[in-house]
């Protein structure tokens, strides 16, 4: 069995999302929410689909339309037992620091409502490693947690290790120039990743450029193989015990 712990299953991302969901029969996805839109579309998700279970959450670029009403509602609805953790939140400065205080501001909140239902926390963390790892050290207290799309270095890596955070690993580590990434699976133990596709965006190869689905986990975790001189089946094997235990699926 494989379980993509990150994809976007959003009507407005696929034509044909109930083909893209049949194609995953058998095995499992975690969809995720970026804003009050996609948290509902995740929502009416694990309500219909049993392999489908969800995270939702407030995105680091939505933070500029949010309020404590959006707060509230990400609360309530997390209380579903198919929705697995709070996410996807985090820090984005790709484009700017102009919004730096919101963004800390929400990722903050949204750390605390985890802990009250005592959920993981699925990290959204784009150039701005230090502000991510301050935030984690001083707040995570023993909060599960995984970085989701995994971009750092891997001497980042073992800081992160040391919090027992997660690495959601994608199709980057298929790219030719993913040179970084090969090195954070190649030096660090398997134990330490989950799969995930990010769809419909970061087709691995040879689908990059491609609209992706979650079935082409499947390609990532080929990938693992190869670069751990490991089987496939033990790659799927160690990291769907992992993504179980992280998100306590049942």
């Amino acid at each position: 069995m494989m379980i993509d712990t990150h994809c976007h299953l959003d009507i407005d991302d696929y034509k044909n999302v109930e083909e893209v969901i049949k194609h995953m029969d058998g095995n499992i996805m975690i969809a995720s929410g970026c804003n009050l839109e996609t948290s509902k579309r995740v929502i009416e998700l694990v309500n219909k689909y049993d392999n489908i279970y969800g995270t939702i959450g407030i995105h680091p670029s939505e933070v500029q339309d949010m309020n404590e009403e959006a707060l509230n509602y990400i609360f309530e609805n997390a209380k579903n037992s198919k929705i697995v953790g709070i996410g996807e939140i985090g820090l984005d400065y790709h484009y700017g620091k102009e919004d730096r205080d919101l963004q800390i501001e929400y990722f903050l909140k949204q750390i605390e409502l985890a802990k009250k239902l005592n959920k993981v926390i699925v990290i959204h963390s784009r150039d701005a490693q230090e502000d991510t790892l301050e935030i984690l050290k001083n707040n995570l207290g023993g909060l599960k947690a995984v970085l989701h799309c995994y971009g750092y270095s891997y001497e980042a890596s073992k800081e992160f290790k040391k919090l027992g955070v997660k690495f959601g690993i994608g199709g980057v580590l298929t790219f030719k120039n993913g040179v970084k990434l090969k090195e954070v699976v190649e030096k660090n133990d398997l134990d330490d990743f989950v799969l995930e596709t990010d769809s419909p965006y970061l087709a691995p190869e040879p689908f990059r450029g491609q609209k992706n689905e979650p079935y082409n986990v499947l390609y990532v975790a080929k990938e693992i193989a190869k670069i751990k001189n490991m089987t496939l089946e033990e790659v799927l094997e160690n990291t769907t015990k992992t993504a179980i235990n992280l998100f306590d699926l049942k």
